[in-house]
């Protein structure tokens, strides 16, 4: 089973509250939710952690 991520839990609170963003705890950096990024309605490219998109604008990824 593979190991939840640090940040999991922050994402799914700040999703079930519907923010846009939150705080990663382990680098202070603000990251977009799945949430916006369904509002922004196609992968921008950047290789978002909470892409739902399967990253398929990301350059080097399988088609």
């Amino acid at each position: 089973m593979a190991e939840t991520p640090p940040y999991h839990d922050v994402h799914e609170a700040a999703c079930a509250r519907g923010e846009l963003s939150y705080i990663d705890p382990a680098t202070g950096y603000t990251v977009f939710t799945r949430i916006a990024h369904e509002q922004r309605g196609t992968c921008c490219g950047s290789a978002c952690r909470h892409c739902p998109f399967d990253h398929v604008n990301v350059k080097g990824q399988p088609s």
